[in-house]
């Protein structure tokens, strides 16, 4: 591994260093080389940083076995992508400060774009985990990649519902992915692992330390096209998952509760500020937007939007049809052979899921 690569490693390893120190720490000086070369004096003057973490800098050298953690990886099967890896999801490369490091235990896949967020209180009611075990098998059978905490009630909930179904989901940690939280999740980890992964910015053996659990939250929402709170009372991690999904511009909705239920009350907060309430898959996929890049399926389709995941056969031959520049009516209805009224019928289904755009009565365009 080169020495650049080295040097984020052990940066991301020095304990204390979250995501905004590490990233006025690149902003003064650079990369993680420069930092790790910087005397002490330098480092005080960067916020954040006092005598105690100077310390940790000055020691990480040989303190720090950044290639006993890569040797520890490589036998474990377990993927350590930096920000210039092709596989790190550009998602996150989007966020405002994004992880240097990322160890992954199972796969991240390209269509891993087309995700969404699932979380909730760790004392989920029965109608809480239902929802959370629903919703998360009916975006998964759609084609959404579901991620959640892992963490015990709605998220752990949301995990199994989309593993039921055949589907993918990523579980994000505050531990490192070797070291599972809570334990009894241990067979639940190794199910996702296998259908999809499980990610932290942990190194592999990592503990659970509690300043972790609102960390590893912004890489949830990083990593989704938006995120579905179901169930959480007024004090809830599973509210500063929501906020961060706002600060990055991610969609929220929220699952409408009981009003005398205590874990109804933060759900209940969201949509007096804006979420989206949430029945069903569909009230999902046809609120969230456009994806900036397409993203490719397993049989060879690209998606460019959540909600032609809800197309029938027709409306999907239709919209196939129908190009990133003016295509003419006449034009679409040569090339899917399909009656005009079918044709026509089926452009107006797709116009009110903004899929298309009307440019005059004969002219469509992908928006």
């Amino acid at each position: 591994m080169q020495d650049d690569l080295l040097d984020t490693l052990r940066l991301s390893m020095i304990s204390g260093v979250g995501p905004r120190i590490r990233k006025a720490l690149l902003e003064r000086f650079g990369s993680a080389r420069a930092v790790l070369a910087a005397a002490p004096s330098e480092l005080l003057e960067v916020q954040g940083i006092g005598p105690k973490l100077t310390r940790k800098f000055v020691d990480a050298d040989h303190e720090i076995d950044v290639r006993a953690e890569i040797e520890l990886c490589r036998q474990r099967g377990i993927d350590i992508l930096v920000e210039t890896d092709p596989d790190y999801p550009r998602s996150l490369r989007e966020i405002h400060d994004p992880p240097g490091v990322l160890f992954v235990r199972g796969k991240l896949k390209p269509d891993d774009a087309l995700a969404i967020g699932i979380v909730g209180t760790r004392h989920g009611t029965q109608y809480g985990l239902r929802m959370a075990e629903r919703l998360a098998g009916s975006l998964a059978r759609a084609g959404l990649t579901v991620i959640s905490g892992l963490a015990r009630g709605i998220d752990a909930a949301a995990h199994r519902g989309a593993l039921a179904v055949g589907g993918r989901t990523i579980a994000v940690l505050a531990s490192g992915v070797l070291n599972i939280y809570p334990p009894e999740h241990d067979k639940l980890a190794a199910e996702i692992a296998a259908r999809g992964a499980l990610v932290s910015e942990s190194p592999a053996g990592g503990e659970p330390l509690a300043g972790m659990f609102p960390q590893r939250n912004r890489l949830i929402s990083g990593m989704s096209l938006g995120v579905i709170v179901v169930e959480a009372a007024e004090r809830s991690g599973a509210l500063i998952t929501a906020r961060h999904a706002m600060e990055q511009g991610r969609e929220v909705f929220a699952v409408p509760g009981n009003v005398d239920s205590r874990t109804s009350r933060g759900c209940h907060r969201l949509i007096r500020d804006g979420a989206k309430l949430v029945e069903s898959a569909d009230d999902v996929l046809e609120e969230l937007g456009p994806l900036v890049e397409a993203a490719p399926r397993d049989d060879g389709q690209a998606i460019h939007h959540p909600a032609e995941l809800l197309l029938n056969e027709q409306e999907q031959q239709v919209l196939s049809a129908v190009g990133g520049e003016a295509t003419p009516i006449d034009q679409i209805i040569s090339d899917t052979g399909l009656p005009v009224p079918q044709v026509l019928s089926t452009l107006s289904v797709l116009e009110m899921r903004r899929l298309i755009r009307r440019l005059s009565g004969t002219m469509v365009v992908r928006p």
